[in-house]
């Protein structure tokens, strides 16, 4: 499968992915672009966008681009800093970039931008490889 396919095959099952209404914008090898727009169930009780869902965003590019190779990585740290609030109507990205790879982890570079290409939070994350494939789970 090519690193398309097994993001598509990854979507199917991610039903959370799904619910938060993420498109898929562009997959290669260990990257991804993602897009979602910013609905009012998704905004805390300062009107701006919930932390919750910032995280799962870039967490889904982490997801997408960690295991595009067809091989099974999960999350092993991550850490986030946000940097400008989100509002209804917004269009986040989220880009995720292999900047370091092992044997048995690799390090992604996730920023989230909006449709104004303001930086709204930065992502990085480590995966271990779990030794098996992206099919067999």
């Amino acid at each position: 499968m090519n690193p398309r396919q097994v993001v598509d095959y990854m979507m199917e099952k991610d039903h959370f992915s799904q619910f938060l209404g993420i498109k898929i914008i562009d997959i290669k090898e260990n990257y991804a672009l993602i897009e979602m727009e910013i609905t009012k169930q998704m905004l805390n009780g300062l009107g701006t966008v919930h932390g919750g869902v910032t995280f799962a965003f870039a967490d889904s590019a982490f997801a997408f681009s960690s295991n595009n190779d067809g091989n099974a990585a999960v999350a092993l740290s991550v850490t986030i800093n946000f940097t400008k609030a989100g509002r209804e109507g917004d269009i986040f990205r989220a880009e995720s970039v292999l900047v370091n790879d092992t044997r048995k982890t690799a390090i992604y570079d996730i920023k989230i931008s909006n449709q104004n290409h303001d930086l709204v939070a930065k992502f990085v994350g480590t995966v271990y490889k779990i030794g098996k494939k992206v099919v067999e789970l």
